[in-house]
């Protein structure tokens, strides 16, 4: 199994930037995925990238606002959080999935389609 550990969270007014890490130990990631869990709400997916780099999906809600990519030799993703807005705020989760599927255009977005979870990183962002 993979071990990962986040990063990066904090505290930060609305329009400033966050830039979180996930870092994966044990084995490679095919592809790594960032969640989030606003207070009250349930967990969403946010957005993934394979190992490569090739190929990433955002949520419309971020789109131009995050920004994912990764560095292969320290089998790490960052995540970077620019024009954040208050209903940004939650725990940052990043997951992993270790098996590749065979097209190279699909990317993993529901939770049961990755193998192992990191604890998480608040993200706050204040009016």
């Amino acid at each position: 199994q993979v071990q990962l550990v986040e990063s990066g969270g904090g505290l930060v007014q609305a329009g400033g930037s966050l830039r979180l890490s996930c870092a994966a130990s044990g084995r490679t990631c095919s592809y790594y995925g960032w969640f989030r869990q606003a207070p009250g709400k349930e967990r969403e997916f946010v957005l993934v990238i394979s190992r490569s780099g090739e190929r990433t999906y955002y949520i419309d809600s971020v789109k131009g606002r995050f920004t994912i990519s990764g560095d292969n030799v320290k089998n790490t993703v960052y995540l970077q959080m620019n024009s954040l807005k208050p209903e940004d705020t939650a725990v940052y989760y990043c997951t992993c999935r270790t098996a590749a599927y065979g097209s190279m255009w699909y990317v993993p977005k529901m939770q049961s389609e990755f193998d192992c979870w990191g604890q998480g990183t608040q993200v706050t962002v204040s009016s």
